[in-house]
C-alpha cells in the first residue's frame, strides 16, 4: 500500500479541519484516532438519559460561526444546520435584574440600560468599535503569529494611534474594562462572565479584550448549536473528509512519531504497526504530549524542553448534565429565553471565585456557565422539557476545599456528588424549584474528563492557559506562534498551539498551510 502524503495524528476538530484542507489539496490524508469515535471534544451522547441528547464536552459555538476557516469548508452541504436560543446570554441576580445579551444590539443595549443610565449608549459604541475591526482582527487571530496582512489592514484601517488604544483595551482586565465603559452592572457582568469562559478572572490581563470578542461574537453571531447534538458538527467534518478521499481509522492510539534524520517519516501506534508518511505528520495533540511522549527527547532542543516544564494548563473543570422534567424555573424572565445563563452573584463574587482557585482552593460558590440546550435546539429533548449543563472550574492541583465538603480531588463519588451539589445550589438560589425538575443527572469530574478525551489533561479545555504570558508568540512556548517544530515535517495542529483554545479550526487550519508550504518530496502522480 501506497504510503499517505499525511498522517493527522488525532481527530478532533483541528484534526479534521486540517485533515480536510489537505485533502482539499490533493494530498492522501490518513487520521489517526485514539478513541472509538471521532470529535475529540466535540461530541454528544445519550448517556444521562435515553431521551435527551447532551454534548459531552464542547456545546456552543460562537468561534465556529465567526470562523472563515470553517465557513469555507461548506459543512452545511454536509448535514450541519445551526440553532439559536431566543436569547444568547444572561446573567440573573438575586435581586430579580438580568443582563440580557440578544442578537439584536438594541435589545442588548437596552439590558445594560437597564442598570444605568447610559450604558447602552457604551454597549453600541462598544458594538460600533467592534464592527470596525472585526473582520481584520479576526484575520489577526485565526492566522499564525505574527499575522502580517491582518495586522497590517487593521492598522491602516485605525491609524498608529487608535492601534494603540485598540491595543491597550484588548489587555485590559476585565474588571477594567467595566469600570471604562459602564456605569452599572449588567454590561460588566456580560463582559467578566464570558472572559470566565476560560481561566481569565476579573483582574487577569487581556481577560476584558477577551469578553469583549466574545460578547461581540455573540452579538454578531449568537451562540449557535449544531441541531441534533454537538457530534452533527464532527459528522459533516468527517463527512467532508472522506468524500474527498481522506481515510479515518479510529481505536488507533499513536505512541511513538519516528523521526530519522531530524524528519518525521512515520507514526506507530500501541500495537507496533509503523505507517509510513510521505510529506508530513501534523499532531492534533497538546504541545506537552507530543513532545513528552511521542516524541523522543533526543530530538528536542534543551531550551524547548525546559520550556515544555513552565508549559501552564488552564482551570481543571467539572460538568454537571441533567435531563429536566421541564424548563428551569428562573425568577427572571430574561434567563428564561437564554442559551447559556452565568450564575454567579456580581463582580466580587467573580474575583472572589477565580481568587480561591488560583489559591488552589475548591471554591466554595462556584461560578457555574449553564446551557439550557432544548432551549437552544429543540430536537434535544421531548417538548415540555430540558437538556441542560452547567460547569465549573477547579484547580489543577487541589491545597484545600473553600467550603465545607473537605473536596480534596481525589474525585470520587462523594467529592463529585458534593460539587455537584454546590453548582445545583447556586442556581437555586436564581431558580426555586431547580431540583425538583431533575429527572437525571451525571457529574464528569476532570479525571472523567481526561478519561473521555486524553487532550484535556486534568480537565483542561482549553489545552494551556488563556492568560497573556501563554499567548501569541508564548504560546505553546516563547518564540513560537507558528505551528512548525523543530522536527521537519511535523506539525503542531492542537489548540496548545495559536491562538488557542475553542471550536474554529484555526490551529488545525494554520498547521495544514504549513505542511503545504514545506519541503516536500515530490508530489506523486494519481
Amino acid at each position: 500500500m501506497t504510503a499517505p502524503d499525511a498522517v493527522v495524528v488525532g481527530a478532533g476538530p483541528n484534526g479534521l479541519v486540517a485533515a480536510n484542507l489537505l485533502a482539499d489539496a490533493g494530498w492522501h490524508v490518513v487520521v489517526l484516532e485514539a478513541m472509538d469515535e471521532p470529535g475529540g471534544a466535540v461530541r454528544s451522547d445519550r448517556g444521562v438519559h435515553p431521551d435527551y441528547v447532551h454534548d459531552t464536552f464542547s456545546a456552543f459555538y460562537p468561534l465556529a460561526a465567526a470562523s472563515p476557516v470553517i465557513r469555507d469548508l461548506g459543512l452545511d452541504r454536509y448535514g450541519l444546520r445551526w440553532s439559536h436560543a431566543p436569547a444568547v446570554v444572561a446573567h440573573p441576580l438575586a435581586d430579580g435584574r438580568c443582563a440580557v445579551l440578544d442578537r439584536d444590539v438594541r435589545k442588548t443595549a437596552a439590558s445594560a440600560a437597564g442598570f444605568a443610565a447610559g450604558d447602552g449608549a457604551a454597549w453600541e459604541r462598544l458594538h460600533r468599535l467592534w464592527r470596525g475591526v472585526a473582520d481584520d482582527l479576526i484575520g489577526c487571530l485565526f492566522t499564525p503569529f505574527p499575522p502580517v496582512r491582518a495586522g497590517a489592514r487593521l492598522l491602516a484601517r485605525t491609524g498608529p494611534g487608535d492601534a494603540l488604544r485598540l491595543l491597550r483595551t484588548m489587555l485590559l482586565p476585565a474588571r477594567r474594562f467595566g469600570e471604562e465603559n459602564f456605569a452599572g452592572e449588567g454590561g460588566k457582568l456580560l463582559i467578566a462572565g464570558n472572559a470566565l469562559h476560560a481561566d481569565l478572572g476579573p483582574e487577569s490581563a487581556l481577560g476584558g479584550g477577551f469578553g469583549w470578542l466574545m460578547s461581540m461574537l455573540g452579538q454578531d453571531h449568537g451562540f449557535p448549536v449544531p441541531v441534533g447534538g454537538a457530534g452533527r458538527l464532527t459528522d459533516a467534518l468527517v463527512a467532508r473528509l472522506l468524500a474527498r478521499g481522506g481515510e479515518l481509522r479510529c481505536g488507533h492510539p499513536v505512541a511513538r512519531v519516528v523521526v530519522r534524520g531530524g524528519r518525521a517519516v512515520a507514526v506507530r501506534t500501541e500495537d507496533g504497526t509503523e505507517v509510513p508518511v510521505r510529506r508530513a505528520v501534523l499532531a492534533d495533540v497538546p504541545a506537552p504530549l507530543l513532545y513528552g511522549r511521542l516524541v523522543g527527547e533526543e530530538h528536542l532542543p534543551p531550551r524547548l524542553r525546559a520550556d515544555l516544564r513552565r508549559f501552564q494548563w488552564d482551570f481543571s473543570t467539572v460538568k454537571v448534565d441533567w435531563a429536566l422534567d421541564r424548563p428551569i424555573p428562573w425568577t427572571s424572565e430574561g434567563a428564561r429565553q437564554a442559551g447559556t445563563v452565568h450564575v454567579a452573584e456580581g463582580m466580587d463574587a467573580l474575583t472572589r471565585f477565580a481568587g480561591q482557585i488560583a489559591m488552589r482552593q475548591v471554591p466554595e460558590v462556584p461560578f457555574t456557565v449553564l446551557g439550557q440546550m432544548t432551549t437552544a435546539d429543540p430536537t434535544r429533548s421531548p417538548a415540555g422539557t430540558e437538556s441542560a449543563w452547567g460547569y465549573t472550574h477547579v484547580p489543577q492541583h487541589i491545597r484545600s476545599d473553600a467550603g465545607p465538603d473537605g473536596i480534596r480531588g481525589r474525585w470520587d463519588e462523594r467529592e463529585k456528588e458534593a460539587i455537584a451539589d454546590r453548582v445545583e445550589a447556586g442556581i437555586e438560589r436564581l431558580a426555586p424549584g431547580f431540583r425538583a425538575t431533575v429527572r437525571a443527572r451525571r457529574v464528569l469530574a476532570p479525571p472523567d474528563l481526561e478519561r473521555l478525551n486524553p487532550a484535556l489533561v486534568g480537565g483542561a479545555v482549553n489545552q494551556g492557559t488563556t492568560n497573556l504570558h501563554q499567548q501569541l508568540v508564548f504560546r505553546p512556548v516563547p518564540g513560537t506562534g507558528r505551528p512548525r517544530t523543530p522536527i521537519k515535517g511535523l506539525y503542531l495542529a492542537s489548540a496548545t498551539a495559536h491562538p488557542g483554545g475553542g471550536v474554529h479550526g484555526a490551529p488545525g487550519a494554520n498547521a495544514a498551510r504549513a505542511a503545504l508550504r514545506g519541503p516536500h518530496l515530490p508530489r506523486r502522480r494519481r
